[in-house]
């Protein structure tokens, strides 16, 4: 008879080692321990084939809790194996926090394998791009574990293609992958759709995704999770070509200022793979333009340049009407842009 009793949901506390947690999360996967909340949770309890809930705030800012099944999660960790051709025994190294998928996701795929967490000598890793910066600029040691791994998986915000150059002329096998909390995280890899991802280009661009690693829900939210047909329509924009998934930017990143349409995304991305500098575009209501275009940089910049490179580029609608300059440029815990907060400095210098 299937068990259908609620299921405890146990938050798992900042202390632990990894070890616990590692156990912890293999029970979790058997069904003979409680589910495992990597972050704060509203809930105590789930449905019975919840194993794992990752809060996420997703693009509108508003916390959702991404209820995963056991399922999903092997559907996932086995998909990506099958790709790095993974054998068991190899190593992860955890170099993401664990309140988010991925770094959830170097522990399921350890316990795949194995074997436990490493800090040196690994066969995968999963970073981010501020990391990889870091590494080809900073940090010795961690460019010497990445050139000796199998492979780096590097995720979480667009790549610039200047640095993904860098670190394969450093000797870096990078493997780019894109996803979200409600594929298990990453589900295509250097463009191309892990095994059982479906891809679908909506008319508006919106790039929706379903495989068996799809999550079951966001707990407590009453609205379907997915469309009639079990798609999950993300937030980002993009297109196919010869089987390969192409991201333009996201879909809550486009503006209108002054009627037309701008990218952040397209924008920053261009700026970033044309100066030094690094750039991060935003924007914040104004009543003539309707949005006002931001752009704020992490060192003094040429703003007369700046504007005619992007007028020419882009047009004037992208042509920034406020500038900031020699800031640290805000991000997620991830090293995602985090617009919502430099959009905010802005407003405080132009209330």
């Amino acid at each position: 008879m299937v068990n259908k009793s609620p299921r405890e949901l146990l938050e798992v506390p900042a202390a632990w080692p990894v070890t616990h947690t590692m156990a912890a999360l293999e029970q979790a996967l058997e069904g003979s321990g409680p589910a495992l909340a990597f972050g704060p949770s509203n809930f105590s309890t789930v449905d019975p084939d919840i194993a794992v809930v990752i809060p996420t705030s997703g693009s509108s800012g508003h916390p959702k809790e991404v209820a995963l099944t056991a399922r999903a999660l092997h559907a996932s960790t086995s998909a990506a194996h099958q790709y790095l051709q993974a054998e068991r025994g190899q190593r992860w190294s955890l170099l993401l926090p664990t309140n988010h998928i991925a770094g959830v996701n170097v522990l399921l795929r350890a316990l795949s394998l194995g074997t436990k967490i490493v800090e040196s000598n690994f066969d995968f890793t999963s970073i981010v791009p501020t990391q990889l910066y870091r590494a080809l600029n900073q940090d010795q040691d961690l460019l010497n574990s990445l050139k000796n791994a199998q492979a780096v998986l590097v995720g979480g915000a667009a790549t610039n293609s200047d640095l993904l150059d860098a670190a394969h002329s450093a000797g870096i096998n990078i493997v780019t992958t894109y996803g979200m909390t409600e594929m298990s995280g990453g589900c295509i890899y250097n463009n191309q759709p892990l095994t059982g991802v479906e891809i679908q280009i909506r008319s508006d661009d919106r790039i929706a995704l379903r495989g068996p690693m799809q999550a079951k829900q966001y707990l407590g939210i009453d609205a379907p999770f997915t469309d009639p047909e079990k798609w999950f329509l993300t937030n980002d924009a993009g297109y196919m070509k010869d089987g390969k998934l192409f991201v333009t930017g996201r879909i809550d990143d486009l503006i209108i200022s002054g009627g037309e349409k701008v990218s952040l995304e397209a924008l920053d991305s261009f700026l970033n793979s044309t100066y030094q500098t690094e750039f991060m575009s935003c924007a914040i209501s104004n009543l003539e333009w309707g949005q006002c275009l931001c752009l704020a940089a992490g060192a003094p910049f040429d703003k007369e340049e700046i504007n005619q490179v992007l007028r020419s580029h882009f047009g004037n609608q992208a042509v920034p009407k406020l500038f900031l300059e020699n800031l640290e440029l805000p991000r997620t815990s991830i090293g995602k842009p985090d617009r919502k907060k430099l959009a905010s400095r802005f407003e405080m210098m132009h209330p």
